[in-house]
């Protein structure tokens, strides 16, 4: 699907809408925003063709069940036309019922060359290992073909469509339009532009001269693609509709492939590069040492630097995924995160104690202590003499009574 907007918004329905109440949301909207009633309005064109996806969805019961179930979501992997890469006139057609026959365009979109099926498009999803190496998939989709048993003609065999006889068999009939200033060239109102009638329908096909057939096709998606790339594989989409083509000879439309890269709590893709997350305790964030790193080719050992601070990056060359252009290797962009214990054994417990103690400051001498120090130098200076000048009191040599933070390290691991 091309829009992730909700397709009943789109049309302007409720959930609850009745078949012809979609129809006819459709068709007013279709015209609305037809390109050739807008010529000054870029984003016409846009609108109109939501439109056409919209409706294809919530005009087929089955797929509209889905979508009411599951959203767009659910839709990933059913082929639908690719709205996308279609001509305006080319989705008139497909609708061409709700128009009345009515081409939407001045003087018609005529065809150039061979007459040409329309894009189909569905999804397939892959994971990081297969964008790695690049894989081989088996696509099941659905497509309309040119009906084996009436070979596209509509009519029951041992019968014949006849020519139509309001268009002549052209599939068109011009009409003069604002009082004759100009010529408007529309489909066919009575053989829906197939330029014959059908009387006796053939039973296969309902007289569409085609069928919707399952289908599977095996599919190489390259190494190193992105999410939300198209694949395309030329000439497996639909073939061209009765209107231009009524034996279905002609040229078939693409099928277009939407690869969707599966996510992976491992990793995140940036471009050609992984990202990943590393836990570690800070212990070895501290100290360094040796690490194991879950990369796509399997786990690699590296050397952590020692004081490796939470949130660092460093990077594995050449770990990420492929160039899809020049097959080159992206990395493997690695984010250290240090995870502090919630819980801590008794002997843990007390090796932090120690290096907290060890890392903390002195404390200052108290308050009171200060200002015994202080009477007791004057009393000092008081008692020494003529001159004021006493013996002064030699200071105690605390370091030799406390072990310091090496000692409280080398107690704390048993040294």
């Amino acid at each position: 699907m091309s829009t992730s907007a909700d397709y009943y918004e789109i049309l302007g329905i409720t959930r609850d809408a009745a078949g012809e109440e979609v129809r006819r949301a459709y068709r007013r909207l279709a015209i609305k925003w037809h390109p050739d009633q807008n010529p000054d309005n870029p984003d016409a064109e846009g609108k109109f063709k939501q439109c056409a996806e919209a409706y294809e969805v919530l005009s087929d019961p089955e797929r509209r069940a889905v979508y009411d179930r599951h959203g767009h979501a659910g839709l990933r992997g059913r082929a639908g036309h690719d709205f996308n890469s279609m001509h305006v006139e080319d989705i008139f057609s497909m609708f061409n019922d709700i128009f009345g026959g009515q081409s939407g365009g001045g003087g018609g979109r005529r065809q150039r060359g061979p007459a040409r099926g329309y894009d189909l498009e569905t999804e397939v999803e892959i994971t990081l290992e297969e964008v790695l190496e690049g894989c081989e998939r088996e696509i099941p989709f659905k497509r309309l073909e040119v009906c084996t048993q009436c070979k596209g003609s509509g009519a029951k065999p041992g019968s014949k469509p006849i020519e139509c006889s309001t268009c002549g068999g052209q599939g068109q009939v011009a009409q003069n339009g604002l009082g004759g200033l100009f010529r408007m060239v529309t489909t066919c109102p009575t053989c829906q532009g197939r330029r014959h009638i059908i009387k006796d329908k053939c039973t296969e096909c309902s007289g569409q001269g085609r069928m919707s057939v399952q289908r599977k096709l095996s599919v190489k998606i390259p190494r190193g693609i992105s999410d939300s790339q198209v694949v395309r594989v030329a000439g497996e989409g639909e073939p061209p509709p009765p209107q231009m083509s009524p034996d279905g000879t002609g040229v078939r439309g693409d099928l277009h492939i939407v690869v969707r890269v599966a996510e992976d709590e491992r990793f995140e893709r940036q471009g050609s590069d992984l990202i990943t997350a590393l836990e570690v305790s800070f212990a070895d964030a501290a100290l360094g040492g040796s690490v194991s790193i879950e990369t796509l080719d399997g786990v690699s050992e590296t050397d952590l630097d020692a004081g490796t601070q939470h949130g660092e990056l460093f990077r594995l060359d050449g770990k990420g995924v492929p160039d899809l252009r020049t097959g080159q290797r992206g990395d493997l962009v690695v984010v250290v995160h240090v995870v502090v214990p919630r819980r801590l054994s008794n002997k843990q417990r007390e090796l932090i104690t120690a290096l907290r103690d060890a890392e903390r400051p002195a404390p200052p001498p108290p308050k009171d202590s200060a200002r015994n120090n202080t009477a007791s130098k004057d009393s000092a200076s008081k008692g020494s003499g003529k001159g004021g000048f006493g013996k002064a009191t030699k200071k105690e040599d605390s370091s030799a009574k406390s072990p310091g933070f090496w000692g409280k390290v080398k107690d704390s691991f048993g040294t």
